[in-house]
């Protein structure tokens, strides 16, 4: 440094309590013949002094960064927009984590509508499903909602990536698994409005999926009634072709119909223990027992 830069420099030093690293991005800055008037200030830390001395060796206006407001991963996405010539004003916001703001940034620089995500209600990891809609050209309306959370966008995006229908499930009732059981009935031609209903749980809908992939009949059962344990149980006997009438009543809990069923899995008679009124531990002892006799 000159004689000159060595005053502004012990100036800055005497008036501050800068630490080591901020006292080097002040030098560095007036060995390059910079003004560091616009960063030698308590208030930045010595990275976001560093992206502020970067922005003034490109000549850019480190005006629009240059703010206590901002962090120093939020500088550096501005200067990358600066440095790739777009309009970072979209972005230039402290509502806008680091994160977001790359997001953001990614989309101008591909040309992307960012209109559809450039809003501080949402988080990065839903702006970058809206992002890779917009990539694909895909109609992101569908979920570029903020009531939507990133898991249920994710669900929508994949259905529309496949080329689904994805209006039985655009509803945020929906939690994303329950979107998900409703996405792969849509993959495998499924009659999904038996259970594309915000009532039901994931569970109770991936049993009902697993019904209608094997083509079991499920107008004989009130299936709006039975929870997810009992439709498995009766999908299982389906599938061994039992005698599901026996148990599928609805005054039967799906532990005593496991029972039952697995009475009848192993050839005996259930008779014995064929009484909602029975716990289901006394009905597997009889069981147990029976099967027992029966060897």
């Amino acid at each position: 440094m000159n004689d000159e830069q060595e005053l502004i420099y012990d100036e800055l030093v005497f008036k501050y309590n800068f630490n080591e690293e901020q006292k080097s991005q002040i030098e560095l800055g007036l060995q390059e013949n910079l003004d560091v008037t616009l960063y030698a200030k308590p208030e930045y830390a010595w990275m976001e002094m560093q992206i502020i001395r970067a922005g003034l060796l490109r000549c850019f206006d480190v005006s629009i960064y240059a703010k206590p407001e901002f962090e120093w991963q939020q500088m550096g996405e501005i200067l990358h927009g600066l440095e790739s010539k777009i309009d970072v004003s979209i972005y230039t916001d402290p509502k806008f984590g680091s994160q977001e703001m790359y997001e953001i940034r990614i989309g101008l620089e591909k040309g992307l509508n960012v209109s559809w995500y450039a809003n501080p209600d949402f988080k990065w990891k839903q702006m970058k499903l809206i992002r890779w809609g917009l990539e694909r050209e895909l109609d992101v309306s569908w979920y570029a909602k903020p009531e939507f959370n990133h898991l249920q966008m994710n669900e929508i995006y994949q259905g529309l990536n496949k080329g689904l229908n994805v209006y039985p499930y655009v509803n945020s009732e929906f939690s994303w698994m329950e979107m998900e059981q409703i996405r792969i009935g849509l993959e495998e031609n499924l009659d999904v409005s038996l259970y594309a209903k915000p009532g039901f749980n994931d569970w109770k809908m991936c049993q009902i999926r697993l019904c209608l992939q094997n083509n079991f009949d499920l107008s004989v059962f009130s299936i709006d009634e039975y929870s997810g344990y009992e439709i498995k149980e009766i999908r299982l006997g389906l599938e061994e072709n039992l005698n599901v009438s026996l148990y599928s009543n609805r005054n039967f809990f799906w532990r005593q119909m496991e029972q039952i069923r697995l009475g009848l899995e192993h050839g005996i008679d259930v008779s014995p223990y064929l009484n909602p009124n029975i716990e289901w531990q006394e009905m597997e002892r009889i069981r147990l027992e029976l099967e027992r006799n029966n060897e």
